[in-house]
């Protein structure tokens, strides 16, 4: 079976981003493009955390319950909460119900507010893009780490996040567009090369 489909719009798309519309709509139009700001990249983080352990089709069934709940992911509102506002999450059904990744989430907040005056959360998170690499072709061709997410994760808990394994930071790189992991002769995949050229203007060290 090809990690390959096309699609009844005629479109080669990742085998995975063809399942269903919900999949489909954040294959086509979200992962893997970039995401520059504070606000988006800190929700990614917390998304992928929240998954661990769970299906992404439940993060993205639930994603504006979610948002709702935790304040859009702005990091000024969510580092506000305090012991109160965790026990009301914990009886909300619109969010994943786990104290640990909750109280991470307001953790993480809080280190992105604090990084902005040394070196801002989009600024540290981009410094860890690696090289270009080949183009996967299948499954088999993926990582679930790599060096680059294992510094990067170590990096985010020396600023003071929870919740950042490698194997979670390296979904967040996928998903933010730090790497391009759509497979050989998706359609996506030239489209967010483009995008991951201009982001180059952004941060031009790498």
């Amino acid at each position: 079976m090809s990690d390959l489909v096309k699609g009844d719009d005629g479109k080669a798309r990742c085998r995975w981003g063809s399942t269903d519309e919900l999949y489909r709509a954040y294959h086509d139009g979200e992962w893997g493009r970039p995401v520059t700001d504070e606000r988006g990249l800190y929700e990614k983080l917390c998304l992928e955390g929240l998954q661990s352990g769970l299906s992404w089709a439940l993060i993205l069934r639930k994603r504006d319950g979610i948002r709702a709940a935790l304040a859009d992911f702005e990091p000024d509102a969510v580092a506000a909460f305090g012991r109160n506002e965790i026990e009301a999450l914990l009886n909300d059904s619109r969010v994943i119900r786990n104290r640990r990744k909750l109280e991470a989430i307001v953790q993480n907040a809080r280190a992105t507010v604090a990084m902005r005056d040394d070196r801002p959360l989009p600024e540290v998170v981009w410094s860890f893009r690696p090289k270009t690499s080949p183009a996967p072709h299948s499954y088999a061709d993926m990582a679930s780490l790599t060096e680059e997410s294992k510094r990067l994760a170590r990096e985010l808990k020396r600023e003071g996040f929870a919740f950042v394994g490698p194997t979670t930071v390296y979904s967040t790189m996928q998903s933010v567009g730090l790497v391009n992991d759509h497979f050989a002769g998706c359609f996506v995949r030239k489209e967010v090369e483009a995008a991951q050229r201009s982001v180059q203007r952004l941060f031009p060290s790498r």
